[in-house]
């Protein structure tokens, strides 16, 4: 067992001692590669992990047990046949586990398959359960250095490729193909790409618009929001341009309001402060400008193994902030059928306030035609 995975054990079962949590089931996902480096292949068939105070162990289908020794050998495994079921093998699971007694207060994966979740209870005597928030979830959020430094490269990478983008615009490109300037960036540098949102014009009024073939002309908003995955942890980053020879003062006087509001969001986050009062600090910047019902989204959302994961920086999650969280801050103002200005930034939370881990200025650029 590596010392990561023996390490976040150690601190599931603290946190297991302080929630009064007798069991922790996690399905394949997320939940589970954090937890024992485990990404096993998913299908209808069950597989679980099961941790207990004193015991660890994975339900896992024969026919794919081999390949996931080789991620996590060092984690027993309770296989079962497609011929026998896999009942046998959880009950044997539980019993090692010492999980028979009734009244067991259990954790479920929400991300688990709700037959698998159905499974699991149906084994146990009156267990009462809840979801991951305060134990796997919990410990998620509040990363350590070697994944802060993780995120920070990823973030770096992902400056390269913005920078080359915006290098490339020139008049009638299209949105594609600056999406694949940035995606070639991505995997030449050992990256997957993970997400790539090209925008112009009008369509950058809409915040999750579908890249498409539409072509650049001068005049023209330009947002792009894209990530790649690197090492196993993502990049998520936003940045505007005004491409043309004239300035609009318009879009220059949005794109300011945008960035107070980043910068007010900034301010806010401190350990202990509700993430719905960093949302709040970015939501009064906007609505005192007068575009409050232009700014359709939640400020922010937590980065990790997932692009999308707690905390959020929403008004409807009011959990404190602790050192250590990531997560984004990405205020907007869009504009229907002229244009949306996004900045995107993420941010690691240290006991004094929050580092931006991109390098790359959120300066929005005006950029000359280009033929």
């Amino acid at each position: 067992m590596s010392d990561i995975v023996e390490n976040r054990l150690a601190r599931l079962r603290q946190r297991m001692v302080e929630t009064n949590t007798d069991l922790v089931a996690v399905g394949p996902g997320s939940h589970m590669y954090w937890l024992l480096g485990l990404n096993p292949h998913g299908d209808e068939r069950p597989v679980m992990a099961i941790v207990t105070a004193d015991h660890v162990g994975v339900l896992m289908p024969l026919l794919n047990a081999e390949a996931s020794r080789a991620q996590c050998g060092s984690v027993p495994f309770y296989e079962w046949s497609d011929a026998d079921g896999p009942l046998a093998a959880l009950t044997q699971l539980l019993s090692e586990a010492n999980a028979k007694r009734p009244g067991l207060n259990i954790v479920l994966d929400e991300m688990m398959r709700t037959d698998f979740s159905f499974l699991l209870l149906d084994q146990l005597d009156a267990p009462t359960h809840r979801f991951t928030l305060d134990t796997v979830g919990l410990l998620r959020a509040e990363k350590d250095a070697e994944e802060r430094q993780l995120l920070k490269d990823s973030a770096v990478l992902n400056d390269g490729a913005f920078e080359k983008a915006f290098a490339a615009l020139r008049t009638g490109i299209s949105e594609v193909e600056v999406r694949d300037i940035i995606i070639d960036h991505y995997l030449a540098n050992g990256a997957q790409p993970e997400f790539c949102i090209v925008a112009f014009g009008k369509n950058s009024a809409y915040p999750h618009h579908h890249t498409g073939t539409d072509t650049l002309q001068p005049d023209m908003a330009v947002l792009i929001d894209s990530g790649c995955r690197l090492r196993g942890y993502p990049s998520d980053m936003t940045r505007c341009a005004w491409y043309g020879n004239a300035r609009n003062e318009r879009f220059e006087e949005v794109a300011g309001i945008v960035e107070q509001a980043v910068q007010s969001a900034q301010a806010a986050a401190l350990p202990g402060v509700l993430c719905s009062d960093v949302d709040k600090a970015a939501r009064e910047v906007i609505n005192d400008a007068g575009y409050g019902p232009e700014f359709l989204h939640r400020t922010g959302h937590g980065l990790g193994v997932d692009v999308h994961e707690p905390p959020y920086i929403a008004a409807n999650y009011p959990e404190p902030l602790r050192p250590g969280n990531v997560f984004s801050v990405e205020p907007g103002i869009y504009l229907k059928d002229a244009f949306g200005i996004r900045l995107e930034d993420v941010a690691f939370l240290h006991p004094n306030g929050v580092e931006f881990l991109s390098e790359l200025p959120r300066t929005v650029r005006l950029l000359p035609v280009k033929d």
